[in-house]
């Protein structure tokens, strides 16, 4: 009786995490992120861009060196559908941190609200009330092998440069 629920449980289950497996890969790889904070009373805007991974399904980025200042960590998760809510978390670069920051020892954290295709995806800082957090956006580009160098032999690509000539004799 026992072995036959486990077997009826295993039977139920399987199907869902395969296909909890194949939502994940479908976004596995390796990232390219760009995030742009605009101006505050207390910052400057910048730009950061980094590499951030997915694996199973697990967004994981990271800037600078973890406690330092300029440190950002981004970890989440990926729904089936793309839609994700990454936790971020770090430690203020320069400027004068505001009071919240002040308060938490130029720490911050907050939430981002992004969607992800199969190569791209775009996200949004939650800014809450709009007292504590800025407006940040947040572009991922998916990164692949057409960004390395062709193998030997093969046609290089149309906008390619011709190959240098040789000097005359």
């Amino acid at each position: 009786m026992v072995i036959r629920k486990s077997l009826s449980l295993v039977t139920v289950c399987a199907p869902m995490l395969l296909l909890a497996q194949a939502a994940g890969g479908r976004f596995d790889g390796s990232w390219t992120t760009n995030m742009s904070c605009e101006a505050s009373t207390h910052m400057p805007a910048y730009t950061w861009t980094f590499v951030s991974t997915i694996a199973n399904g697990s967004f994981h980025g990271q800037h600078g060196e973890e406690g330092g200042p300029g440190y950002l960590v981004i970890d989440g998760t990926i729904g089936a559908d793309g839609s994700a809510k990454l936790h971020a978390k770090g430690t203020v670069q320069a400027g004068k941190a505001g009071f919240v920051t002040q308060l938490k020892g130029n720490k911050y954290d907050y939430y981002i609200e992004a969607k992800f295709t199969d190569t791209s995806g775009m996200g949004k800082r939650d800014e809450g009330a709009g007292i504590l957090g800025r407006p940040c956006s947040f572009e991922f580009t998916k990164q692949t092998d057409t960004n390395t160098t062709s193998p030997a032999g093969s046609t290089p690509p149309a906008d390619a440069a011709p190959p240098p000539t040789p000097p005359q004799a």
